[in-house]
């Protein structure tokens, strides 16, 4: 079988808006990806059964993304801001399964943004132990959760692979899983493939990011090499592609993201070259029994 591969929605589309959304998810389908990751979502407020009955209707399944925020963070000293961080991760977990997905993707362990000083080590243990505990009631509700390693301007908690095996570690957990983006990576690991070979054990989720935030071809980071390296190593898991445009994205997550130019404007063009990139990947290793495809 071949690699599922999933496309971060804000790639094409600024939100979940119709119609522009079933546009874009046809569209998707079309080119051969089999889910979409969602901008952040609101379980308390979102039309999920709306949402779901779309996805289905256009043969995709849905990624969500999990978040922590002020008073609500399982790195927080304070039990009550823990369990409330907690708390809104499983309300995610519930509202990915409404939707008709399998996967939970996210910063779940910590606040979004540049930190002013270094984690304590108490704090990552806080969080370990916190995401671990949601990620095994994730896996008894049929969804697989993985969080994301970040650049040191996004966070200041996990920057690397080594870093993301110590937390798993101390999670506790047997199925938390690991989401490495090479965009991050370009900025934080001296060795790249290594360490995409050294989470494979416990990958969930690789995703191809572009240094400049455009095309997988426009940049310093050899994506198809990543994942030629991941399959070698026997990874099986989801492929995602993500990219940021200011021509696409609302001023709000424009804004949050730090994406101030406009790499691309076609958003179907980039997916579908993409989608080749992984492709060729895949002929190049050939299958898993050594035969070329």
């Amino acid at each position: 079988m071949p690699i599922e591969v999933a496309c971060h929605l804000n790639v094409v589309v600024p939100d979940l808006a119709e119609p522009a959304l079933s546009r874009s998810l046809a569209a998707l389908a079309g080119l051969g990806y089999s889910h979409v990751v969602l901008p952040p979502i609101d379980p308390d407020t979102a039309p999920l059964s709306e949402l779901a009955a779309v996805f289905r209707d256009h043969g995709l399944a849905p990624i969500t993304l999990g978040g922590q925020a002020p008073g609500a963070d399982v790195s927080s000293a304070d039990p009550d801001e823990r369990e409330q961080g907690a708390a809104a991760l499983r309300r995610l977990v519930a509202a990915t399964v409404a939707l008709g997905g399998d996967q939970m993707n996210g910063v779940s362990y910590g606040l979004f943004g540049r930190a002013e000083t270094v984690p304590t080590p108490e704090a990552v243990e806080r969080a370990a132990q916190a995401v671990g505990q949601v990620a095994e009631h994730a896996h008894a509700e049929g969804v697989a959760m993985t969080f994301e390693v970040l650049n040191r301007y996004e966070t200041a908690m996990l920057n690397t692979a080594e870093q993301a095996l110590a937390f798993i570690a101390a999670s506790g957990s047997e199925h938390l899983q690991v989401h490495l983006d090479t965009f991050h990576m370009a900025v934080e690991e001296s060795d790249m493939l290594g360490a995409v070979r050294s989470a494979v054990p416990v990958l969930g989720y690789l995703e191809l990011g572009q240094s400049g935030r455009g095309p997988l071809s426009t940049g310093v980071v050899d994506t198809g090499a990543v994942v030629q390296e991941a399959l070698r190593a026997g990874y099986r898991g989801r492929v995602g592609v993500e990219a940021f445009s200011r021509s696409v994205l609302s001023s709000v997550a424009g804004d949050v993201l730090a994406i101030w130019r406009a790499p691309y404007t076609d958003g179907l063009a980039l997916a579908a070259e993409a989608i080749d990139v992984v492709r060729a990947a895949e002929a190049a290793v050939g299958s898993p029994d050594g035969a070329t495809r």
